[in-house]
């Protein structure tokens, strides 16, 4: 690429600031793992894995993000920075073929859609971090009736619109003042709540129970259901198939070892799902609840083990908090995907196309927050609501698509990613190997599976 396209590229991304707004070193990490810390790891991770054989499964989850995850995100990285641009201009400009470019706008649209419903459900957490401080959550023990009627009502936009608003007003501010301070401030704090929710689930009555039946390895639950269930949390958990890395990676200076930042996202998204579980289970096992999955788990079953449990507004207030702060940061890296994409095509200047963007995105999430028991709740199509419908297509769809687009463009058209990846001649037939032969078949598997065409 010319001297010319890339300062043309830096302006784009820097937001008219004049080029040269980019991540510093830890800041790009802290991003990384703020995108990848969502709600995923904290309602459904830990039922998966005590479904599943507790640490059994949990092993299972680490080598599948070894030979899937990490080899995915360093080429989604290597992609972007190489590239200089958006999730679809960094291919075209690496192959020098439109086709390509169309192929990787899928992941643009993807994590546009994605941001669309996830603002909703990160509006509850910020509704139910409200009641929860405020006391009013526990008013009456009636949780999921609370639920129900909240999700019915037309709150949930203004929350959804209160997400959005945080969203564009970080995203505004840029990449290191925007994005980069937002992370610093954010993920520490999400480490510190972390530590504590943790704390006070070990020392429960009771908690050790749920403690192990969550790590105790159970190797007979292992069936080949589970390998695809760790499968595709490896792959989800990450953000890939998203067009975030490729985004975040074209905002990285050269210098920045995009290996060790691959390894510290891992490392970090890991640690963040042993943590969930030892929140979860040690609590509902405490007050002899039956753990769940999904919103369930944390609008309705928890609520119950805060109102029994001392300071339980308190710690409830903080629980919601955290699952604000993971959302939030998530919600930040998928709308900068479709900012930096709309940058390139419309140029614009990045304030004029975050606040066009995400008065955009709120107008088509509106039909996904007023349908799950709003008032589209009652639109169905094929059992499945308007908000489950984009859920389904975008993460069992478009997702693994995404990712089998970057593992075939890293494998064997990009010419230049090992020099772009950093990677030592051993490692690098390591990671083609990987990309080329191992990660798009567990790919597949993953889409035939959470598709539901494979099952066991």
């Amino acid at each position: 690429m010319s001297m010319q396209a890339n300062q043309r590229s830096s302006e784009l991304q820097g937001g008219g600031k004049g080029g040269g707004d980019q991540f510093s070193r830890t800041g790009f990490i802290l991003a990384a793992i703020g995108s990848s810390v969502g709600l995923g790891n904290m309602w459904k991770f830990p039922y998966i894995t005590g479904k599943y054989g507790g640490a059994a499964f949990f092993l299972v989850f680490i080598i599948c993000l070894i030979i899937i995850g990490l080899p995915v995100m360093l080429a989604e990285m290597a992609i972007g920075r190489g590239g200089r641009g958006s999730a679809a201009a960094s291919f075209t400009r690496l192959s020098g073929k439109k086709t390509w470019g169309g192929l990787g706008f899928i992941s643009v649209l993807a994590s546009f859609l994605i941001f669309s419903y996830y603002a909703v459900v990160a509006g509850w957490t910020l509704h139910y971090a409200m009641l929860s401080f405020t006391g009013q959550l526990f008013s009456s023990t009636d949780f999921g009736g609370r639920f129900d009627s909240f999700i019915g009502s037309y709150w949930p936009v203004f929350w959804q619109g209160a997400v959005l608003l945080l969203t564009v007003v970080v995203l505004a501010a840029g990449i290191s003042s925007g994005i980069e301070r937002f992370n610093k401030i954010l993920i520490p704090g999400l480490v510190i709540l972390l530590i504590v929710l943790v704390v006070r689930s070990l020392t429960l009555e009771g908690a050790m129970e749920g403690v192990s039946f969550f790590l105790n390895p159970d190797f007979g639950k292992l069936t080949p259901e589970a390998v695809l269930a760790a499968l595709g949390h490896a792959f989800f958990s990450l953000s890939l198939g998203m067009g975030i890395m490729i985004t975040y990676g074209a905002y990285v200076k050269k210098q920045q070892s995009l290996s060790g930042a691959a390894f510290a996202v891992g490392l970090g998204d890991l640690l963040y799902a042993l943590l969930a579980g030892l929140i979860i289970f040690p609590t509902t096992f405490a007050f002899n609840l039956e753990p769940a999955q999904g919103p369930g788990l944390v609008f309705v079953v928890l609520p119950v083990a805060f109102e029994a449990m001392p300071l339980g507004a308190w710690f409830g207030g903080l629980f919601f908090i955290l699952l604000a702060i993971a959302a939030l940061t998530s919600a930040v890296s998928l709308l900068e995907v479709s900012v930096s994409f709309l940058m390139e095509r419309v140029r614009w200047g990045r304030t004029k196309t975050v606040w066009i963007t995400g008065i955009i995105c709120f107008i088509v999430g509106l039909p996904s927050a007023l349908s799950v028991g709003g008032a589209v709740g009652g639109l169905s199509f094929g059992g499945k609501s308007i908000f489950d419908w984009v859920d389904f297509v975008t993460s069992n769809v478009m997702l693994p698509f995404g990712g089998l687009v970057v593992t075939i463009f890293a494998g064997y058209i990009w010419k230049n990613a090992a020099e772009e990846a950093g990677l030592t001649a051993r490692w690098f037939k390591v990671w083609l190997f990987m990309l080329r032969y191992v990660a798009p078949i567990l790919v597949m598997l993953v889409f035939l599976y959470s598709t539901g065409i494979i099952h066991f």
